[in-house]
Formats: structure tokens, C-alpha cells, sequence
């Protein structure tokens, strides 16, 4: 693997695609067991609202990557000395306007199935103010979704999200700067995503998410919620879901994404809470559910905890 400090373009594609691949995991486990307990509404219930969840946050880091990159391979935008080439996205063209107050980036997604599990129609906009730079300590960037829809190639089921979410360098730095800065951190927030899924009902969503950048034998990347609900805190995304039941999805541990380990998801812990039932996945383990080494190649695995009122339970332990 090249070296991210020889080739940061190349570590930058490789952002894009890993971030996508951490909670498109969550799916995984949600979607292996609809057969198995589709004799309980209340867990179906579960079942299909952590799907909804998963898909819903696998997009919007899968947007947070498509800004990142837009971003850092301008100039005018990232604040760094030169241009890059700006083909870097591979379902979607680009439209800078480094003109107006404030200045906007464009992206439109144009179907293209270059991804395998799903494709992807609309616009993202992306605005920063005129004299802030992406690199800068504190920038902010409004990032509007207009009608995008993402449709899973498997089942041809979709979900269109529309509304307007907040990314903030909280540190500062650029990502291509890694190695050298040490840690960078993003935040994502937004009180008025609306998501509409493939039964046309209609749901507003909130989300408060902290994505840290580090470098230790490559770039390693964790991902937390910020949210707090009386007890219940690292609240990633909240709100109502289809079946009008409120919803709460937690990191009860961040999520790990290690290069050293082929930017593999090395950790983590994700619980989905409904009124009914409860649903937990912890990643990184051996296929007898202990927490397992870094090799990189093979598989590891994650076992899913199912809760339900009555306080029974079922697990099971599935590679990934």
C-alpha cells in the first residue's frame, strides 16, 4: 500500500470509500436477522428501523467524505497553495462558484452504479463564506441535500433525504496534512433532515456526530455520536421513525477504521433503541465473539444482541 505521505490523493479515495463501508456493516446485521424474528412485530419493527438508520448514516458520512474531498482539491475552498484535479468523485461532476457571498460547490449525482451496492441521484450544496478556508480552526460549511436519493442495487429500495446539515473543522487542518498534524476533528449536526423512505411515509431526523482523524501506522479514523438524552448519551441520530415510534441510535464505543489494518472497521459498538425493542452489534471480534488482533485480511466479526420488554434476548456471532 503507498504511503500516505507520498500520495495524498490517494489516501484521500480511500477516505471516501472506508466511511461508507463502517456503518453500511450496521446493515449487514440488521438485515441478516428479518428472517429469523419476523414472527415479532415489535422486533420486524427493530429490525427495519435500524436498516433505515444504518442507510440513512451511511449516507450522510458517505456525503461528509464527497464534501471533504471537494473541499481539500480546491484552493479557493481548502486554503491550500494548489490546485488538484477535480474528477474525484466517481458517481457526480462538480460545479465550483468561488464568486458569490457565499461561495458554493455543486455536486450533482448523476445514477452511476460505480459503487455495486447502490447508486445515487441529486444535488448536494455546499456553502462557505467568502475569506473562510476549510482549513481553518472553526470553519464552518452548510451542506443543503436537494432531493438525494440513494437506492440499494439488492432490493431496489430507496430512501431520498432532503435538508440542511452543519460540518465544522473543529481543529483546523486539512487531511491530506495528517501525518504531520496528528489529529483532526470534524463534527456533523443538523435538527431538520427530512427522510423519506420506500413506503413514501415521511420522517424529520436529527443528527450531532464527531468524526476524529489520527495517524498511528497509518490514518485511523473514529466515529462517535454527541448527543445526550437524559441517561443516554454518544446519540448519533434521533427522532421519529416510519412506524411513528421514537427512535435513538447510539455509539455505546466509537467506531475504528484502521489503515494498518486495511482500513478494516478494527472496534466499535452501535445500539438502535425503540420503545420495544433494543438492538447492539460490537465489531472487531474473533469468530467465538472475543475481541480479535488487527490482521487485516480474513474476517472478523460482530455479534448482535436483540432485547426485547420481556427481557429476552437473542445473539448471534456473523463475519464481516
Amino acid at each position: 500500500m503507498p504511503a500516505i505521505k507520498t500520495n495524498p490523493n490517494n489516501m484521500k479515495k480511500k477516505i471516501l470509500f472506508l466511511s461508507t463501508t463502517v456503518l453500511f456493516l450496521v446493515t449487514i446485521f440488521t438485515a441478516c436477522k428479518k428472517e429469523t424474528v419476523a414472527s415479532n412485530d415489535n422486533t420486524v419493527e427493530a429490525s427495519i428501523q435500524s436498516d433505515d438508520q444504518a442507510r440513512f448514516s451511511t449516507e450522510v458520512e458517505a456525503v461528509a467524505n464527497d464534501a471533504d474531498a471537494a473541499l481539500e482539491t480546491s484552493a479557493n475552498f481548502s486554503g491550500r497553495y494548489e490546485q488538484v484535479q477535480t474528477s474525484i468523485i466517481c458517481d457526480a461532476t462538480l460545479a465550483y462558484d468561488t464568486v458569490s457571498n457565499p461561495r458554493k460547490i455543486t455536486i450533482t449525482y448523476n445514477g452511476t452504479n460505480c459503487w455495486g451496492s447502490r447508486t445515487r441521484s441529486g444535488v448536494i450544496v455546499l456553502s462557505m463564506a467568502q475569506g473562510v478556508h476549510w482549513k481553518d480552526v472553526g470553519a464552518t460549511l452548510t451542506v443543503n441535500y436537494q432531493d438525494l436519493k440513494i437506492t440499494r442495487v439488492s432490493d431496489d429500495k430507496s430512501i431520498t433525504i432532503n435538508g440542511t446539515q452543519t460540518f465544522t473543522n473543529v481543529s483546523g487542518g486539512l487531511l491530506i496534512y495528517l501525518p504531520t498534524l496528528g489529529t483532526i476533528t470534524h463534527t456533523i449536526t443538523s435538527s431538520n433532515m427530512s427522510v423519506t423512505f420506500d413506503d413514501n411515509t415521511q420522517r424529520t431526523w436529527q443528527v450531532a456526530k464527531q468524526r476524529v482523524f489520527t495517524y498511528n501506522s497509518g490514518v485511523v479514523i473514529t466515529t462517535s455520536g454527541t448527543h445526550t438524552d437524559g441517561a443516554t448519551t454518544n446519540i448519533a441520530e434521533w427522532g421519529m421513525n416510519r412506524f411513528g415510534h421514537v427512535f435513538m441510535s447510539s455509539t455505546v464505543q466509537p467506531l475504528v477504521i484502521r489503515q494498518d489494518c486495511n482500513f478494516r472497521l478494527v472496534s466499535g459498538e452501535v445500539k438502535h433503541t425503540t420503545p420495544f425493542v433494543t438492538a447492539t452489534a460490537t465489531f472487531g471480534l474473533d469468530a467465538s465473539g472475543n475481541p480479535t488482533s488487527c490482521p487485516g485480511t480474513g474476517h472478523y466479526y460482530f455479534k448482535v444482541i436483540w432485547t426485547g420488554l420481556n427481557g429476552n434476548s437473542l445473539t448471534v456471532i456473523m463475519p464481516y
